[in-house]
């Protein structure tokens, strides 16, 4: 899988093998699942190492791959490099501590190691077949879950109960772990673009923020929605409608060859013409598939351009210190022509009003 890729990186790099620390990339590359262990691909050889607690899951998973074992991750390592006899290690440098570093290079004196972070990250952007219905599948899950969550979602509710009720669901409908800790973020909570479900009770006329995904097979999904517990007032109304058409906008803007930066324009040149572009801080989306944040990245300061295959977030969002906020979240999957919306929850106003 992705040899091709990996045989670039390696060559531009002018390295002769590659160390994956991060999970994420090791799952791609060979398959295991597990929480520990690491993968050296020198060549055309690729061997996974962890230790004994991994030792039948490995040889059950991988694929493409040799198993060795080790009692000492660093010192294991180690002696395994050192034989292969190189003298250019590539590293995935944003997926290992500095001390595992330091302790590595204390060993290997004879070994430049090379940091491949940028290079190694975009290894997974654009998503296969199989990726994609994984993807379908985790979304699936969260859609179904947050339906069934919504009777729940009424004034006198805590935000904790909401959050509790639609993990509980997720798990129930085969998401193997609630993709990251959900969001349930009402009234002046609201404003806070991570705000984690507090105890905070629902209230009667408030904005709530409900941001929620489920993984499947390692593959996650990230959705975004806001509900208005009563009849909106004139300012909701008026948030709701620039978030939407802000999204509207970037969405449109979506097709190959378009930079991540003109998409991110899109979305966020209609909400400063609005006035409002102080309150929205972030980026307009993130890739997403084994993390939920991976690449690409589609910011005001992103590089590269959308590309047929690519799947990522559009998130633009309004937040209000004191008021409130608004953010609307899709996964989108770049297509020869434009994109296709993958995530199915309608974002009108008018069919996120739960109590009128």
């Amino acid at each position: 899988m992705n040899q091709q890729s990996i045989s670039r990186i390696m060559h531009r790099a002018k390295v002769e093998a590659i160390l994956f620390l991060s999970l994420e990339n090791i799952r791609y590359l060979c398959g295991f699942s597990g929480s520990d262990g690491v993968l050296v691909i020198s060549g055309q050889e690729r061997t996974f190492l962890s230790d004994s607690r991994y030792e039948e899951q490995a040889r059950e998973e991988i694929h493409d791959a040799n198993f060795k074992k080790y009692k000492q991750k660093i010192e294991g390592l180690a002696r395994f490099l050192g034989a292969l006899g190189i003298k250019r290690l590539g590293i995935e440098s944003n997926a290992i501590t500095y001390e595992d570093y330091r302790k590595l290079q204390e060993k290997l004196p004879r070994i430049s190691f090379v940091p491949l972070a940028k290079e190694i990250g975009s290894l997974r952007v654009y998503k296969g077949a199989e990726e994609l219905e994984k993807i379908r599948r985790a979304i699936r899950i969260a859609s179904g879950s947050f339906t069934d969550t919504l009777s729940g979602i009424k004034p006198g509710v805590r935000e904790r109960m909401v959050a509790e009720n639609l993990e509980c669901r997720l798990i129930r409908r085969g998401s193997h772990q609630p993709a990251f800790n959900t969001v349930v973020a009402s009234g002046p909570r609201a404003a806070l673009p991570h705000g984690v479900a507090s105890d905070k009770p629902l209230q009667k006329g408030e904005t709530v923020v409900v941001d929620f995904g489920a993984c499947f097979q390692g593959y996650h999904s990230d959705e975004t929605m806001t509900l208005i517990l009563g009849k909106p007032d004139a300012q909701q109304r008026k948030i709701y409608e620039i978030v939407r058409r802000a999204q509207e906008k970037a969405l449109k803007a979506i097709r190959p060859g378009v930079s991540f930066r003109r998409i991110d324009a899109a979305a966020r040149e209609f909400i400063v013409r609005a006035g409002f572009g102080k309150y929205f801080g972030h980026g307009t989306g993130h890739g997403i598939g084994l993390a939920v944040h991976e690449a690409p990245s589609i910011s005001p300061k992103a590089r590269g351009v959308a590309q047929e295959g690519m799947v990522f977030t559009v998130e633009p969002g309004i937040y209000i210190p004191g008021w409130g906020g608004v953010r609307l979240e899709d996964i989108v999957r770049v297509t020869g022509q434009g994109c296709e919306k993958l995530t199915g929850l309608s974002k009108d106003l008018e069919e996120n009003i739960l109590v009128r």
